[in-house]
């Protein structure tokens, strides 16, 4: 199992800090977890040859060939790599599901809380960026070479965690952009692409056949992004006075400015209806966040990974509430949640990784019967391509279809479901056609 970590495609690492590897390797696995680069050492791209882009994820491609080189000398098969990853993770596993360079390397994918389709997975005009980052170090150029050769001996401090918004909208919101990301690659030569193209037409029709695929995502994913994206009294401020608050980049680049005003209107009216009160309406912040970074994309790419009927997909929502439920706690927003039960992005994690920090779990305990029965649900799908291979389990899930949408509530228990938190996906789904935004 080769664990590809999160973090944004900013931070993170693979080391047994915090994906420690006790819960899984009793199942009889074999992991894998490495590091690659992140930000802009990572992500950059210059539309050249020097600066194709996506220099992090063919990190992860080359950590990929060696693992199918070199892991039969420590007892694993390389026929039989499922990649798996949660978050930043997540999304590049699916970016590895229509790669050409990973054709090949494994046979199975989960990607936790994270997909392509995502539009923070994706890199928007990034030369512009690139450029946008030299100028803000004191170099103004549009010469890719010169931007580059100047970079280039820019000591790494300054390089780095920096913020670099192209637009004015990215300026003056506190609802946070992700700078750096995957970039469709121009053809220089033969060198080989990591990904080029449009990212929903690859996933409709380039998602390589035959490999498994398991995704989902956490019940209130929206919590991280409560303390990632500034002040919250702040962004309710912004999102009660001004509509484009709820208008993504990207759509930004290609509603007008009636359109986006519009738009933002009816996102705000479903989940805030006619008021927005002042710092007590972080739920409902909260949950606009989660759909619109991890819920409707998670959605949007299964349905668009069943419709080719090329590979077996299952789908599930994480629901799972233990003492291991503690992302809101170490970001910093526990004192406004207080003793809401959440289930906040990455807190699925702790029911696969032992981080050093962890307490010791009680063998006899629920919690340790919740760590087995996750960590039976994932091996047992890197085994056998099917997560619920027997009844030893209790349950049968079943794959998902487009007419189904069969999916697996992992909660205290294990309930199989249809068409997760579908109201609010047709919603997204009914206003986004309206407004001309390609989904699918």
């Amino acid at each position: 199992m080769f664990w590809i970590h999160g973090g944004g495609f900013v931070s993170g690492a693979g080391d047994d800090d915090v994906y420690g590897p006790k819960f899984l390797v009793r199942q009889d696995v074999i992991l894998v977890t490495f590091n690659y680069r992140l930000e802009v050492l990572g992500f950059l791209c210059l539309d050249t040859e020097d600066v194709p882009g996506n220099a992090g994820m063919k990190d992860q491609v080359a950590a990929l060939r060696w693992v199918n080189k070199n892991i039969a000398s420590f007892g694993g098969d390389p026929n039989n790599v499922t990649i798996f990853g949660e978050s930043a993770g997540g999304a590049s596993v699916t970016y590895h599901l229509i790669s050409p360079m990973s054709k090949g390397l494994f046979r199975r994918a989960i990607a936790q809380s994270g997909t392509n389709v995502g539009y923070w997975a994706q890199a928007y005009k990034p030369r512009e960026r690139g450029f946008a980052l030299a100028r803000k170090l004191g170099y103004n150029s549009d010469d890719p070479k010169q931007v580059y050769k100047f970079l280039k001996e820019q000591p790494l401090e300054s390089l780095i965690k920096a913020t670099v918004p192209i637009t004015y909208s990215e300026k003056v919101r506190t609802y946070t952009e992700f700078y750096f990301s995957v970039a469709a690659e121009k053809q220089f030569g033969n060198n080989e692409r990591f990904f080029c193209g449009d990212v929903l037409d690859s996933v409709s029709t380039g998602i390589h056949e035959g490999v498994d695929i398991m995704t989902g995502y956490t019940a209130d994913e929206g919590i991280l992004s409560l303390a990632i994206f500034g002040d919250i009294s702040a962004s309710l401020e912004q999102a009660r006075n001004f509509p484009q608050f709820f208008i993504s980049y990207p759509m930004s680049l290609t509603l007008s400015t009636n359109d986006q005003l519009e738009l933002g209107k009816r996102i705000r009216e479903y989940y805030f209806k006619n008021s927005i009160s002042v710092p007590d309406d972080w739920e409902k912040l909260e949950k606009f966040y989660a759909a619109d970074l991890f819920v409707f994309p998670a959605n949007r790419w299964i349905k668009l990974c069943a419709q080719s009927k090329k590979n077996k997909a299952y789908f599930y929502k994480f629901t799972c509430v233990s003492e291991l439920n503690t992302i809101s706690q170490m970001i910093g927003v526990g004192d406004l949640i207080k003793d809401k039960p959440v289930v906040g992005h990455a807190d699925d994690l702790l029911y696969l990784f032992t981080p050093n920090t962890s307490p010791i779990i009680d063998r006899d305990s629920k919690t340790f019967q919740h760590v087995e029965k996750v960590t039976k649900l994932w091996t047992n799908f890197a085994k056998f391509g099917n997560p619920t291979p027997d009844d030893s389990l209790g349950v049968t899930w079943t794959p998902y279809s487009v007419a189904n949408k069969d999916y697996l509530d992992i909660g205290n228990e294990l309930k199989p479901g249809q068409a997760p938190d579908d109201e609010e996906v047709q919603f997204w789904e009914n206003v986004l056609t309206e407004f001309k935004q390609k989904l699918y």
